[in-house]
């Protein structure tokens, strides 16, 4: 029996998408592993419950930063496990459409299929994540038509035209969401003398972030410990304060997107003009960010229908085209995204 599955290994969270049943796994891309013995304690939403809340002899971490694999070994481990929650069977060996970065060497992207392998599959097919965005959000990216495509996660900002299943202009930028949590982080300790973990300023960029001037100010209670008595303190911020806190981040990808513009050829940016530029990825559900960007360049923009979960239905999508690759076609109009196999 043939299994095919996709994965959004991200900075932030794993994704699995198993074909004909839909997205199957949503989980944390954090480990939780025992110093000492170099043991797995839990991966996924479970360790994530545990940052910043171990004892010595435990640490939880991300495997993944910017994008790419940065702990090779515990990246192996957490897909390991996740993925025995969708293949139950060890008689099948599915194979594996994977998005990546557009800009990742070729020992990032060999670190990646490692990972994925050290599971036991088939074969992995690699997809760039602005490729498979632009699907998952229900473009036709083989058409020879511009589209532009910012997709916004957690550790990397990609920005991309394509046209005709391809990638004319890409830039990538090792940066997002959890710069934005950085920096809040900074903000709350140099101000307030409050020390915060990132769950915490996380959670306040999700509940007050905005990048434009709110209808209405709201709070967030950021809870953490005093840096100078040591003791539990909690403040109260305002979304106008978060907002002048993340706008240098949000600026640096808004730079990036109008770099895109300048390098792309004429015919695709009068494309981009008509159809305006699509924003995926979690960062593109911050209030006021697609209208920032939108006042920077003169191009309209659209947020993609749950955007978070773009790239992954891209995946699913991407799927299709694994059989084409498998009979090596070499036809004239054969046009196919998947970029390379293992």
């Amino acid at each position: 029996m043939d299994l095919d599955i996709g994965i959004d290994l991200g900075s932030s969270r794993t994704r699995v998408f198993v074909d004909k049943k839909g997205i199957i796994l949503d989980e944390a891309s954090v480990a939780a592993y025992n110093v000492a013995e170099n043991r797995i304690i839990a991966v996924g939403d479970d360790a994530y419950a545990m940052i910043g809340k171990t004892p010595d002899s435990i640490q939880a971490e991300y495997p993944l930063a910017g994008g790419v694999i940065a702990q090779s070994l515990l990246a192996e481990d957490m897909v390991t496990i996740l993925l025995r929650h969708v293949c139950t069977s060890k008689i099948v060996m599915p194979r594996v459409v994977a998005s990546i970065p557009g800009d990742i060497t070729e020992v990032e992207k060999r670190a990646v299929v490692n990972a994925i392998s050290s599971f036991g599959v088939r074969r992995v097919f690699l997809i760039e994540n602005t490729k498979v965005a632009a699907m998952g959000a229900g473009i036709d990216i083989m058409s020879p038509h511009g589209t532009m495509v910012a997709n916004l996660g957690a550790g990397t900002s990609n920005v991309a035209i394509l046209s005709l299943g391809g990638l004319s202009v890409h830039k990538t930028l090792k940066l997002g969401g959890n710069d934005m949590d950085e920096d809040i982080v900074k903000y709350i300790r140099k101000k307030y003398s409050l020390i915060i973990g990132s769950p915490m300023a996380e959670k306040c960029k999700i509940s007050v972030g905005c990048l434009s001037e709110p209808e209405e100010e709201k709070t967030f209670r950021v809870k953490g410990r005093d840096a100078i008595s040591g003791l539990p303190r909690f403040v109260d911020v305002t979304s106008s304060e978060i907002m002048e806190v993340i706008m240098e981040t949000a600026m640096q990808i808004v730079t990036l997107i109008k770099d895109v513009l300048e390098e792309a050829p004429p015919e695709l940016v009068g494309d981009v003009y008509s159809d305006g530029i699509l924003l995926t990825g979690g960062l593109a559900k911050i209030e006021g960010f697609s209208q920032l960007i939108a006042d920077n360049t003169d191009i309209k923009v659209t947020v993609a229908e749950n955007p978070e979960d773009c790239v992954i239905l891209g995946c699913g999508r991407a799927i299709n085209y694994i059989a084409e690759v498998e009979r090596n076609a070499k036809s004239k109009n054969d046009i196919n995204p998947l970029m390379a196999v293992y």
